[in-house]
């Protein structure tokens, strides 16, 4: 069952147990970040808190964060990722240091690539926030496997937010706990690191093409 929730000012939280969307409402245009899959009808629940006209931000174009576009005309979502959406919909680049603002919030999109080709990140640096999307979580599992991801390129995504890290209070994931604080990224860089060097052991997945590997901090399916 879809809940919503307000988490902030103007800032609401879309979730159905199982990944979680992001609404930012203004008073003559709102922000959705992601769609969730095809049947948690996130746009009627965007309908239930706003009327306003709805830009679509999309983190990355795995299934459970597209499966609703097909009930909007235009989607802002980076190049890389463009060949993993099937739904006819009309497609703008969404690039790194592209800014968009909405009640209250201005985010700014950051490039982190690995988790897919075409992965970014939102940070709004007055408020300290950062929405990650799948690459930063407490625990995981993070997937890893599949032809559209590359280990190489999520550890230095990681590498790439270390830094801004102290710039950052809060950190709102897209799956498990929500909120979560900015020492994750480190904590999934290192477990991401001992995945790459051979030092995590795996466990073959009973019903995905994959092993589960688990870090001291979190899992990945690989």
């Amino acid at each position: 069952m879809v809940q919503t929730r307000l988490v902030r000012e103007n800032f609401y939280c879309i979730e159905d147990e199982r990944v979680r969307q992001f609404l930012i409402t203004g008073k003559e245009e709102s922000i959705l970040i992601d769609t969730g899959f095809a049947d948690s009808h996130v746009a009627d629940a965007v309908k239930s808190v706003t009327d306003t006209p709805v830009k679509v931000l999309l983190t990355h174009a795995d299934r459970d964060h597209i499966g609703g576009l097909s009930d909007f005309e235009e989607v802002y979502l980076n190049e890389k990722d463009w060949g993993l959406v099937s739904i006819p919909i009309r497609l703008r680049d969404l690039c790194e240091g592209d800014c968009f603002s909405c009640g209250g919030y201005r985010l700014e999109v950051v490039s982190i690539p690995g988790h897919t080709y075409g992965s970014v990140a939102f940070v709004d640096w007055e408020n300290r926030l950062l929405l990650p999307g799948d690459s930063v979580q407490k625990e995981g599992p993070i997937y890893m496997f599949g032809p559209h991801r590359n280990l190489d390129l999520y550890i230095e995504s990681l590498r790439k937010l270390l830094p801004i890290a102290d710039k950052i209070d809060t950190i709102l994931p897209c799956h498990h706990e929500c909120p979560i604080d900015s020492g994750y990224i480190m904590k999934n860089l290192q477990d991401a690191l001992a995945l790459r060097e051979g030092k995590l052991e795996g466990e073959k997945h009973p019903s995905l093409p994959c092993s589960t590997f688990r870090g001291i901090w979190t899992q990945f399916y690989r």
